[in-house]
């Protein structure tokens, strides 16, 4: 027996309307009955009747984390986060595994080499990637391959340029990792605290640190962290995210030190090495007259060539964190850190926040003037006669170029790759001096190099 099919709803609806009674209601009653008699048929007609609409349906995406008393979450929470990273690193390919894509890259490249390059067409690299395992297969896509080709007329790419990048995203990868381990908050940055672990552990696999005292290690970590939170850390916040730490170079400059062949050059213009390390802390060390572990104004005074300027010196006292008016370490690494970089922008900001003394955010010509007048008062007191002021003036608004002719903020000095001879103008003598004779000096070092010619030949 055919089964009749249930009446469709507007059918329905039409029937309803047709049977109802005449009343008196108005037009747009009527009209809010009908659309309420269409809402509800069209529902059950969509089966959407007893689906649940409410938020209930909305899935949870926010999970707070444990507070300090709730130990059994915290470590649940640490031990489900191992568990997790331990699953990412087994993910990763092993030296083994490494060894065979280069091998099956080298027995699949494709002639003729250019140069001393092995290369590979995209025929054969997409063999290789059925051939390498489930693990490489991210690599061997299309996008990796149009990153990597060139300029080869026969579309291939350089095999030992694609090895390099599988090597380079593994390392990331497992330095991520090996990171995350030391995340207590499990929030993707560490604390000041888990970094000094990080590379209090790391010492021992590197050995152009095996001469190191481990009475030196909390100095050396002292040193090393600091300089990842002066660069990283603008704003103070007391914490990196670890993303930002893997993008920069610092990691690469510690790591760097696995070489027990690493040049004498490379090791004193890395802040991590062991030479680069002694000489900071020696410096502290020889200007501690008094030996208290801190450094007065009159003791910081001396540093480097012993040419900053009082006004400048005073203003770091101010604005620096200092304990009974002298400086520590931590303190000390920071202001060594700017002078020594001064074209980066965090020791240029560091710098600024110095010179704006009443912290409007630019530098005035009443600014520039206050600190060079102490520069003026040095040359005095060095038997030289004091450069005019508004010579000066000029000449730094000139290199600038700031946006608003009146004023100088710290984006103008980014901006126009100027910051680091204008710091030096108004803090440092010695640095003015180099500023006011640079076209002699050029002139002296080009005497020499031709001078040098001449003696070759």
């Amino acid at each position: 027996m055919a089964t009749e099919n249930p009446p469709h709803w507007s059918d329905i609806l039409k029937r309803r309307l047709a049977n109802s009674k005449k009343d008196e209601r108005s037009e747009e009653e009527k009209k809010a009955e009908e659309t309420e008699l269409f809402t509800k048929y069209y529902s059950e007609w969509k089966g959407g009747g007893n689906r649940d609409r409410s938020y209930k349906n909305i899935p949870r995406f926010y999970y707070r984390l444990p507070a300090e008393d709730e130990i059994l979450l915290q470590k649940l929470r640490e031990e489900s986060r191992a568990v997790f990273l331990q699953r990412k690193s087994r993910e990763l390919l092993d030296n083994e595994e490494l060894q065979n894509l280069w091998f099956l890259l080298d027995k699949h490249q494709v002639p003729p080499v250019t140069g001393e390059e092995a290369m590979i067409s995209y025929e054969a690299y997409l063999k290789v990637g059925e051939k390498a395992g489930p693990k490489c297969k991210q690599f061997f896509t299309a996008s990796v391959y149009g990153k990597l080709l060139h300029s080869d007329p026969y579309g291939r790419i350089s095999i030992m340029q694609f090895f390099n990048y599988v090597m380079r995203k593994v390392w990331l990868h497992q330095t991520r990792i090996g990171l995350s381990l030391y995340d207590v908050a499990g929030q993707g940055y560490l604390r000041e605290s888990d970094l000094e672990n990080y590379i209090l552990e790391l010492i021992p696999t590197l050995p152009q640190l095996d001469g190191l005292e481990k009475s030196f290690y909390s100095f050396y970590v002292c040193t090393a962290v600091r300089k990842f939170f002066f660069f990283l850390d603008p704003l103070r916040t007391g914490k990196i995210k670890i993303q930002d730490i893997l993008a920069c170079s610092f990691l690469d400059d510690l790591l760097e030190l696995r070489d027990e062949e690493l040049s004498k050059e490379s090791q004193e213009s890395n802040w991590f090495s062991a030479p680069s390390a002694l000489r900071v802390y020696g410096q502290y060390l020889n200007l501690d007259k008094d030996h208290n572990g801190m450094l007065s104004k009159e003791e910081l005074s001396r540093y480097g060539t012993a040419t900053l300027t009082s006004v400048f010196l005073d203003r770091v006292y101010q604005e620096c964190l200092t304990y009974d008016g002298e400086m520590d370490y931590k303190t000390y690494l920071d202001f060594v850190l700017a002078l020594e970089n001064r074209k980066e922008p965090a020791a240029l900001q560091y710098i600024f926040k110095l010179l704006d003394m009443e912290n409007r955010g630019y530098l005035n010509v009443f600014s520039l003037n206050y600190f060079f007048r102490a520069i003026q008062e040095q040359m005095k007191l060095h038997g030289q006669e004091p450069v005019s002021f508004q010579d000066v003036k000029d000449e730094i608004f000139d290199m600038v170029k700031p946006k608003d002719p009146y004023k100088i903020t710290l984006q103008d000095l980014v901006t126009s790759c100027q910051g680091d001879t204008v710091s030096s103008i108004l803090i440092d003598l010695n640095g003015f001096w180099t500023y006011e004779n640079r076209e002699v000096l050029v002139a002296n070092d080009s005497d020499g190099s031709s001078a040098g010619d001449l003696d070759d030949t």
